[in-house]
């Protein structure tokens, strides 16, 4: 999996036709943070914060996961999407 492949995803995903589904979205997000920064490195969002904590609890589900496997589960997923939603 080659950075530049993993930066156009990143980039396609911005143009789909519908916004994914919250749980596909999450998967997005989840895998780009640990792709792009690594293991979670902040503290989980306070109790009102629900957005903030579904974020910080998909994202830490991964923790351990090398760069190149989140790349390549991130790049994968956009691909599917794109046959879904269209770009």
């Amino acid at each position: 999996m080659s950075q530049a492949e993993f930066d156009k995803a990143a980039e396609d995903v911005k143009h789909l036709k519908t916004k994914p589904a919250d749980d596909e979205m999450l998967y997005i997000y989840s895998h780009y943070k640990q792709a792009t920064v690594g293991d979670i490195n902040t503290e989980r969002p306070g109790l009102l914060d629900l957005r903030g904590k579904a974020k910080w609890d998909a994202w830490n589900q991964l923790k351990g996961t090398s760069k190149e496997d989140a790349m390549k589960a991130y790049v994968n997923k956009v691909e599917d999407l794109k046959k879904k939603y269209g770009i």
